[in-house]
């Protein structure tokens, strides 16, 4: 739609290219930063200016907005709520709102309509964990993108620690899409409001029409608080996850959480429109239902009283009297077929439903001796931080730290710890476990905020087969803000390269004894960080200048004789640039797209000859957004929607792409032919190396959050066996030939 006379020709610096729409509060218009990067600015209208009232709220709608900016939600990138016409610019996401697509092609079915329910409950579920309560889900406000749905607008929504603000007069929401508490007493809504907004979403997206329509807005309110939904056109396997998210009384409905375990329990396609065809020759929605027939089943002797629902003792009793039939129509099937059938049934990919999402990944390798699958938590310092975990393997050892543990050793076969190092501090996110030796494993311990006398941040060194402590040293940390990485302290061979307390030298030292071998200083006015190239070790620097303003956008690399710690003559690389790992004996940066001081994606690959001490330039087609990795002489870029993308470090181009259902992964890991990513929730993807191909995905093993880019990988392979971190110090490990059933 293009401009009209009178709108503006800028709003914030920012060109205006053309409308996207307007409502009652404001005006939605096409514009691009500085370097071109679509985004969408919502400008309120001139007469909500000088309401005081709305002010507040739209400074809630900014707030609410970025605090939810992630994987699901469009990421705020600039805004001016105070501006005497306030407005706010987010990431433009491309695609039709699910109104539109309604409207122009009809109702969504099969997969399309399961891949939506899924996205829109993951969507929930995030916003839920920040605090946020969106309270004005419908079909405008979600946008089918390229990489799935999307939730926009946070106009009405509110924190949970804020005062819902009412407006006098006026209906805060959209009656067909509105929860029969939002109607009665608004101040009280909280996050199962929005579930049920899901749910006659997730109507509307079925059929077309929402599940309470009337003729009039007034009697489309009444029949939400008073009146049972019409669901017969909804596909019988979702509607009975429908009706959860429809109860009347908030209790009674599934969280988000809960609601996303259901969704992915259902079907690829879905079934038919009625309850008692949706069975009919379909082993898999047998069993899905039978999981709906005994989903938290109370005990007999401690019946579960009026007050229980959260976790869902309400809503099983309800599915079991709805899906009784079926389920002795799934023992029979389970008693003929012996539940093989269930293990190949449909999925599509993306989810780990089914399909090809339980076939297992190429044969390689042998599982360490007793192996059986387990799954641990690893208790920290600080018990009451929900962080993470990294390992290595050596032989039949795991050594872990991180979150709170400078080092663990845990057996490969089950798990059991033999000793851990505890860090008494909060753990700094990304800062994991060093690196190991024959005979030592190195890790990182933070000070506890009571003891301002110890060294903020340490490298130790402790024993690899008694847990006791060796030595330590204070520790630099500045190589976040000169390679992208968080990696302070490096093993080469025996040794351990670290940084000083004061930034200024690198030191070497022995391992297990803690003898310095040599110190070598950084070059005058620069801040160094160890980086690995192959058996070589280099020195990329920044200047102090860039360092302190955190825009570094001119590195240096240096080599470092191993023996002696002497510097080699200075290479300068293009930058920002992050070190990604060595391709042919090269080291690979991929380059920085940068939107002011914000990190928007990847645009470029960089190789670093050592041998010639010459870097060549590749460009990307475009700017890649995610988290990147590196294996076998590859680069991949995972997207915080589960897309990953799969580039050729010397020539920039893009070998293939492939939308998986893990969100917010990194990796990669390669072994027993396949590639791994993972989440902070555990849930694991392998992808076959050559052209991306699903070849199974595990379900959500952990509560974590999906929002952190940059991640390192989470995956340990040992053998044929797998070893995952997940949030909260959780680990768990499983054969690659028998992964774990996605429901």
């Amino acid at each position: 739609m293009s401009l009209r006379g009178g709108d503006p020709a800028e709003i914030g610096g920012y060109p205006l290219e053309a409308r996207l729409g307007s409502g009652g509060m404001g005006t939605v218009f096409l514009a691009r930063t500085s370097s071109g990067r679509p985004v969408a600015i919502k400008l309120i209208h001139q007469h909500f200016a000088g309401d005081d009232e709305f002010r507040i709220r739209f400074r809630q709608e900014v707030a609410a907005a970025r605090r939810v900016s992630g994987a699901f939600t469009a990421a705020v990138v600039d805004a001016a709520p105070e501006a005497e016409q306030p407005w706010m610019a987010t990431a433009y996401i491309e695609g039709h709102t699910l109104a539109q697509h309604i409207a122009t092609k009809g109702p969504l079915n099969g997969a399309e309509l399961r891949r939506l329910a899924i996205g829109l409950a993951e969507a929930l579920r995030d916003i839920h964990r920040v605090g946020v309560v969106h309270r004005d889900l419908k079909p405008s406000n979600v946008v089918l993108s390229p990489e799935g749905p999307r939730v926009i607008d946070f106009g009405i929504s509110r924190a949970a620690d804020q005062q819902t603000l009412t407006m006098t007069g006026r209906v805060i929401g959209t009656p067909p899409f509105m929860s029969p508490e939002q109607l009665q007493a608004p101040r009280g809504v909280g996050p199962r409001s929005d579930v049920f907004s899901l749910g006659t979403l997730l109507v509307y997206a079925a059929t077309g029409h929402g599940p309470f329509d009337a003729d009039s807005p007034y009697m489309t309110a009444y029949q939400v608080v008073h009146d049972e939904p019409s669901l017969d056109a909804v596909p019988g396997a979702l509607r009975a996850v429908v009706e959860s998210c429809l109860e009347k009384e908030p209790e009674g409905r599934p969280s988000a959480d809960e609601l996303l375990v259901l969704l992915r329990d259902l079907p690829a396609d879905l079934g038919e429109t009625e309850a008692d065809e949706a069975g009919t020759g379909r082993t898999r929605d047998m069993i899905t239902q039978h999981h709906f027939a005994t989903r938290d089943t109370p005990a007999p002797a401690a019946p579960a009283g009026p007050g229980t629902g959260s976790t869902g003792t309400l809503i099983g009793r309800r599915l079991r009297r709805r899906w009784r039939p079926v389920l002795a129509a799934a023992v029979t099937v389970a008693a003929i077929g012996g539940g093989v059938a269930a293990i190949e049934g449909g999925g599509d990919k993306g989810s780990g439903g089914g399909g090809k999402g339980n076939s297992v990944a190429a044969p390689g390798g042998v599982l360490p001796a007793g192996f059986a699958p387990w799954r641990k938590a690893v208790p920290g310092g600080q018990a009451d931080i929900p962080d993470e975990l990294r390992c290595i393997a050596r032989d039949d050892a795991l050594f872990c730290g991180g979150g709170g543990v400078v080092a663990a050793r845990i057996r490969a076969s089950d798990g059991s710890r033999v000793w851990t190092a505890k860090s008494p501090g909060v753990p700094v996110q990304g800062m994991h476990l060093v690196g190991a030796t024959d005979d030592t494993v190195l890790g990182y311990r933070f000070a506890a905020q009571d003891a301002p006398q110890d060294p903020p941040s340490e490298v130790v060194a402790v024993d690899a087969n008694t847990g006791r402590e060796l030595w330590s040293v204070p520790s630099g940390a500045q190589s976040q803000a000169v390679t992208g990485r968080t990696q302070d302290a490096l093993v080469v061979g025996s040794a351990v390269v670290t940084v000083d307390a004061s930034n200024s030298r690198f030191e070497a030292r022995d391992a297990h004894s803690g003898k310095i071998a040599w110190t070598t200083p950084f070059p005058a006015g620069s801040q160094c960080a160890p980086v690995p190239v192959g058996p070589q070790l280099f020195a990329m620097c920044a200047t102090n200048a860039e360092v302190d303003a955190s825009a570094v956008r001119h590195s240096t690399l240096y080599a470092v004789d191993r023996a002696s710690g002497t510097l080699g003559g200075p290479v300068e690389v293009n930058g920002p640039a992050v070190p990604m790992g060595v391709a042919d004996g090269r080291l690979v940066l991929l380059h920085e797209h940068m939107e002011g001081t914000a990190l928007a994606g990847y645009d470029g690959v960089a190789r670093f000859d050592p041998a010639s001490r010459k870097v060549t330039y590749s460009r990307l087609a475009r700017p890649y957004e995610g988290t990147p990795g590196m294996a076998d002489g590859t680069v991949y870029v995972s997207g915080q929607t589960g897309l990953v993308t799969a580039l050729d470090p010397a020539t920039g181009r893009n070998e293939w792409s492939r939308q998986t259902g893990v969100e917010g992964a990194s990796g990669p890991v390669a072994g027993s032919g396949a590639l791994y990513f993972s989440s902070a929730t555990g849930r694991v993807v392998a992808l076959a190396p050559h052209d991306g191909k699903p070849l199974w995905t595990t379900d959500p093993q952990s509560e974590g959050l999906t929002g952190e880019q940059g991640a390192s990988p989470r995956v340990t392979v040992a053998g044929r066996a797998v070893i995952v971190a997940a949030a909260k110090n959780t680990l768990f490990a499983f054969d690659t030939q028998k992964p774990p059933k996605s429901r």
